[in-house]
């Protein structure tokens, strides 16, 4: 089911600026037996990511009575939220009586082999290179382009996700997921200050990385420097964690702290 402004739909106006231009910002969630996962914390970062964008963001309540609904027939989905500047007329110049528009969605859970989880996954190297925009780092905003382009470079059902790093060589992020590394008993994150995708998961990676005896950091690192993990994972909100059991062509070992934080993660959804 599709709700565009609170009623059921399927098409918004040629006009509205996130067709037009990519003018706007969107959250992916899973929804299990009804509820959200992570909720308030999806909202916060929606809210950060329209006012760094300076787009008004929808009421909480609004979007919590619009979910409520879609939950009635689809409790078990992945939950979409589009939030737009809304409609204005040709040309990058934001009209004065622009008013936003926002669509709220539901999608069936995508089906992953189990082996994604328990084995690990293969990570394709992209070569696409991603830019820098300190103005849009961090911000899950609806220019997804390089996110695209990425994704086009191979198609091996057994290689679910890609890595893709900056235009220095710095590892930055997967094409859906952020990444983490861990070298003893360090985990790091690449620093995401000049692009990349700031997703909620991580942002709760980095609290729970106490709990499992581990010092969370924010760097830059290398290629090179990943390839040498002790550990590698992956995350987002739909698939949770995944280990990485490979790189390109090189192996990389499988450690306990990806399960760990499969059950930290699922153990705290409110």
């Amino acid at each position: 089911m599709i709700l565009i402004n609170g009623q059921q739909g399927t098409s918004i106006h040629v006009m509205d600026r996130s067709v037009m231009y990519g003018d706007g910002v969107f959250r992916t969630m899973r929804m299990r037996d009804g509820r959200v996962n992570c909720w308030l914390g999806q909202y916060r970062k929606l809210e950060a990511d329209c006012q760094a964008l300076d787009i008004p963001c929808p009421a909480r309540s609004t979007l919590e009575q619009e979910i409520d609904l879609l939950a009635r027939s689809t409790p078990d989905c992945v939950v979409k939220i589009v939030v737009s500047r809304g409609e204005g007329g040709r040309g990058y110049g934001v009209p004065d009586s622009v008013s936003p528009n926002r669509v709220v969605l539901t999608a069936p859970l995508p089906i992953y082999p189990e082996n994604f989880r328990r084995d690990g996954v293969s990570l394709h190297v992209c070569e696409l290179r991603l830019c820098h925009q300190p103005r849009l780092a961090g911000i899950k905003h609806l220019n997804r382009l390089e996110n695209v382009l990425a994704r086009m470079e191979w198609s091996d059902p057994d290689t679910p996700e890609g890595l893709m790093l900056d235009a220095e060589g710095w590892v930055v992020e997967g094409t859906m997921a952020n990444i983490f590394m861990r070298q003893g008993n360090t985990l790091l994150t690449p620093d995401l200050s000049a692009c990349g995708v700031a997703g909620l998961q991580r942002e709760r990676i980095l609290q729970f990385a106490p709990q499992c005896d581990l010092v969370p950091e924010v760097s830059n690192f290398s290629l090179p420097m990943l390839l040498q993990a002790e550990e590698v994972f992956l995350c987002n909100s739909v698939i949770g964690v995944w280990p990485v059991r490979q790189i390109g062509a090189h192996a990389i070992p499988l450690g306990a702290i990806a399960a760990q934080m499969q059950g930290l993660l699922e153990s705290e959804i409110v």
